[in-house]
């Protein structure tokens, strides 16, 4: 199967949850300050969301680009993949119109690590699909990163019961560990005969 027609329809889900969560971003009827301080724990949560899923968004792409084909086995882990990244708007809105409370926060990170454990699921079914020595498999490696994020998630639920803070914090540390940029996809492929000079672009 054509790859190109999934990753287009994953491109235009992951474009309209972005668009659904600068919806929750209510403009004010004030002109002062003042009126933008309540907006301030929404425009935290929208700024962290964003960032989860423009690294998704990210790495979607570098997957895909790594991908010689799709089976309907890896169509059925995308469309699982993007289900739980489609809850993020809602945990978004839930977690910063109540103030970073403990309970959306929980469910916050529920989404989270779900989408984690998704998209890792996704990794696993390309690569069995393309075989252990593909040039995916090169890539991606032992996958720490894919491996410690859900087991720092889990621990940012359970801390919820003591101080959302700390869960919250945890969130953004993984969001900073995958900010930034993983090159082992673009290295692998780089190596292949008449590949082109990377410029960060691919």
């Amino acid at each position: 199967m054509n790859k190109t027609r999934m990753e287009a329809f994953s491109d235009g889900v992951i474009a309209i949850l972005i668009t659904i969560l600068v919806l929750e971003l209510k403009v004010p009827h004030e002109a002062d300050w003042a009126a933008l301080r309540p907006l301030a724990p929404v425009f935290l949560t929208y700024v962290l969301s964003f960032v989860f899923l423009a690294i998704y968004w990210n790495n979607h792409h570098h997957l895909l680009h790594a991908a010689d084909g799709i089976s309907g086995g890896i169509l059925w882990a995308n469309m699982h993949l993007l289900f739980w990244l489609s809850l993020v708007p809602f945990v978004t809105g839930w977690m910063g119109e109540n103030h970073f409370a403990a309970l959306p926060t929980a469910a916050y990170g529920a989404v989270l690590l779900c989408s984690g454990i998704a998209y890792f699921i996704l990794v696993r079914t390309i690569i069995a699909q393309q075989g252990p020595h593909s040039r995916l498999a090169a890539a991606v490696g032992k996958d720490v990163k894919g491996i410690v994020s859900p087991i720092v998630y889990v621990v940012a639920i359970c801390s919820t019961l003591v101080h959302p803070g700390i869960a919250q914090a945890l969130y953004a540390l993984v969001a900073l560990s995958w900010l930034v940029p993983d090159r082992r996809i673009e290295r692998v492929l780089m190596k292949e005969p008449g590949a082109r000079k990377s410029d960060g672009s691919s």
